[in-house]
């Protein structure tokens, strides 16, 4: 095997690849990139078994052949590596050579039979989804995934497909973030399925937006995402996400028009001042204005008031500071709108001029 390539456009389907495979292995290859040329086209493969990337790119000058090569090692080799460089990897028995100019390395490699594959499962629904769509879904949602949680069903982000609408949902139990987008050509279809968060930050990474359409496959047991240079495939987590219809409050008819970077920015004030431990700020909603209050166990204190477009009078709740400030960044619009019905109900938070875009935010105890 030997093929030649400029460092920049090997270090693209390099760096797609190189964060799947995981730094700590119980398989000595699955340390290694499996790379393979065919045809004039050069694949790179990472997994770590439960998520699996293959980048692809066109090479000149190359020879057939398949091998696997360190991952993080050739990856910082190529990128510490001069701009413009060509790069020339070549096998000779079990070790690769690198070369580029006057530099010139030699790894160890192991043979490509001893690298496994995610099993081919047939896939039961085939869904086409703009790139640039499934990205600010992700986007506005990944944020409220749990991390190792004993509910092993909330380490992950639900992917609802119903009719001609595409949902993805994550909750830490403590809020919850949804956002959907409409699908064309797609009637009739009604699926759920999890992806671990592994697999949802490593598609979080991949995708790039843009006008690219990209072909879902949804499986009995994976997702696999195919883009004319990659395909990404992912196991899902076995398990029944909650209802989470039930969770976003019905009847918190009482309403709050703020602007969203005044809002964001006098929660970060407060934030400063707020408990350590529990993040807790105090919002007190009367005609007109928003009062935002923060203590610590110092006794020290921080106040904010900032206009609001709102009737209701005499309403105080308290929230974790930080999943308000997550559900803002993820939200877009200029003006939100925070809907309450109680000091011990959950708070519904949205963009002023979209509603395909909710986040749940519990209330917390002050």
């Amino acid at each position: 095997m030997r093929f030649s390539l400029q460092r920049e456009v090997l270090l693209k389907p390099l760096a797609q690849v190189v964060n799947v495979v995981e730094r700590r292995q119980t398989l000595p290859v699955l340390a290694n990139l499996l790379v393979k040329v065919r045809a004039g086209e050069l694949s790179l493969t990472g997994t770590d078994l439960e998520v699996e990337m293959i980048a692809r790119t066109s090479v000149d000058d190359a020879q057939d052949g398949e091998i696997t090569i360190p991952a993080r090692k050739l990856f910082e080799i190529v990128r510490a590596l001069p701009d413009g460089s060509k790069v020339t990897i070549s096998q000779s028995g079990d070790k690769v050579t690198v070369q580029a100019g006057r530099s010139r390395f030699s790894l160890a490699s192991l043979p490509a039979n001893d690298f496994p594959s995610v099993d081919e499962a047939e896939a039961t629904e085939r869904v086409s989804v703009p790139e640039a769509a499934l990205k600010e879904l992700i986007e506005r949602t990944a944020f409220a995934m749990a991390q190792q949680d004993v509910r092993y069903y909330l380490n992950g982000l639900l992917f609802d497909l119903r009719d001609s609408v595409l949902r993805c949902v994550a909750t830490d139990g403590h809020r919850l973030a949804l956002c959907e987008a409409a699908l064309e050509d797609v009637s009739g279809s009604k699926r759920q399925i999890i992806v671990p968060r592994k697999g949802v930050q490593e598609l979080q990474r991949l995708l790039e937006g843009g006008d690219r359409t990209l072909e879902l496959e949804l499986g009995r047991s994976h997702i696999r995402v195919k883009r004319d240079d990659v395909t990404f495939t992912s196991k899902l987590i076995d398990g029944k996400f909650p209802d989470y219809e039930a969770v976003i409050p019905i009847g918190a008819d009482r309403e709050v028009k703020i602007e969203r970077e005044v809002f964001r920015a006098a929660l970060q004030r407060a934030s400063i001042l707020s408990n350590e431990k529990y993040r807790g700020v105090r919002v007190e909603v009367s005609p007109g204005q928003l009062k935002i209050s923060a203590h610590n166990p110092e006794q020290e204190e921080a106040q904010e008031e900032i206009e609001a477009e709102t009737h209701v009078d005499g309403l105080a709740i308290g929230f974790n500071v930080n999943y308000l400030l997550d559900a803002l960044t993820a939200l877009r619009d200029a003006h939100v709108v925070l809907l309450l019905r109680d000091a011990n109900s959950s708070a519904l938070l949205r963009g002023a001029d979209s509603v395909h875009c909710r986040h749940v935010v519990m209330p917390l105890r002050l």
